[in-house]
């Protein structure tokens, strides 16, 4: 279990919700993202994504990301280790906590704050087992109410008798009436069908007063779509939140975006920036890192877009984690280095993505 320090200053955010009126969609919905981005705003935004590796994706999630803003990023399966999880960087937040495998490769959850907040890490790594319960957590305070955020990632072929009492006893050691649980992850168990292992769930969710809010497909495939992933949370204690899904292409699985309209933060606007520190030394190390990287594995593919995309990803990460952020003051123009340009393409995939996933 890893943790970066609390740190505080402000923020902004983002959402859409989503018709209750029991339709269930076997293909994805065309939600506005303009929309998402505007009724969100000033209101406690949480993003959840099985992402299937984040390392050699980062490029591509902050450009889709930094429009959405949430406060808080949680994601599953991001198949790092503890050494490579430390060189990840967002700019505007912050590592708050993750759990990564030490026997097995893959998998891994992590939980990033916007830098606005303050946040302390809470240590569940005893209830942690690689195949059955991956999970991390954290707690932030948005005015009088205390937030208990977890991320948790069940594999499919983990054992289901053992994620239950592991996760069990987490809910019991992390409940208290006080505190607003919310918990996020891909639990590998569909909402959108009844089954025992569905009804298993609910009945242990139950007895902490949560329940699962997803009512969309999170995974659509040839073959099946279905709800995986979710958020479970009191509905008693979260009257007014919306959740909808959002389509990036970064991954088979849809991300979801849950906003809680009573949990309004205030709307508070930085007076800094972050610049990466380029220098001399931070040159040199990066021509370094650039030599050290076997790039005969970025060059696999047919594609010369696959390639074009692996390399432009290894780029990113390799420039990310050598030449670290310092703030400044007053100039807000963050990540100069993703043009117009760019942002173009990532939206031109996104739509490639959703249009081949409808034909």
């Amino acid at each position: 279990m890893g943790v970066s320090p609390a740190r505080t200053t402000n923020s902004k955010l983002s959402e859409r919700p989503l018709p209750d009126d029991g339709n269930l969609p076997s293909k994805r919905s065309n939600y506005n993202i303009m929309d998402v981005i505007f009724n969100s705003a000033s209101k406690l935004t949480i993003y959840h994504q099985n992402v299937r590796g984040l390392g050699n994706k980062m490029g591509e999630f902050e450009t889709h990301i930094l429009p959405l803003l949430p406060q808080v990023i949680c994601l599953t399966e991001h198949h790092l280790n503890n050494q490579q999880i430390g060189n990840i960087s967002i700019n505007q937040y912050l590592l708050g906590a993750y759990y990564c495998r030490s026997k097995h490769k893959f998998g891994g959850v992590n939980i990033f704050v916007h830098e606005s907040l303050i946040y302390s890490n809470i240590d569940v790594n005893k209830y942690c087992h690689e195949y059955d319960l991956e999970a991390c957590a954290l707690k932030i305070k948005i005015r009088s109410v205390v937030y208990c955020i977890v991320c948790i990632y069940r594999p499919p072929a983990g054992d289901l008798s053992k994620f239950l009492k592991l996760f069990d006893s987490m809910l019991a050691h992390l409940h208290s009436p006080p505190i607003n649980l919310i918990i996020c992850g891909d639990v590998n168990i569909n909402y959108l069908q009844t089954s025992n292992s569905k009804n298993q769930l609910d009945s242990l969710l139950a007895l902490y007063n949560l329940c699962g809010v997803v009512n969309f497909p999170t995974r659509i495939t040839d073959s099946s779509s279905t709800a995986i992933d979710n958020f479970f949370m009191d509905k008693g204690k979260n009257v007014k939140y919306s959740i909808s899904p959002i389509h990036n292409g970064l991954s088979d699985h849809d991300a979801q975006l849950l906003v809680l309209h009573d949990a309004i933060i205030n709307n508070q606007i930085p007076h800094s920036t972050t610049i990466p520190q380029i220098n001399e030394n931070t040159i040199a190390q990066f021509k370094l890192n650039l030599s050290y990287e076997n790039w005969s594995e970025t060059f696999t593919e047919d594609n010369v877009d696959t390639n074009f995309k692996n390399f432009l990803n290894t780029y990113l990460r390799i420039f990310n984690s050598t030449f670290p952020y310092k703030r400044i003051y007053p100039n807000r123009n963050r990540n100069a280095w993703i043009t117009k340009g760019i942002k173009i393409s990532c939206k031109h995939k996104e739509a490639l993505y959703i249009l081949s996933k409808n034909t």
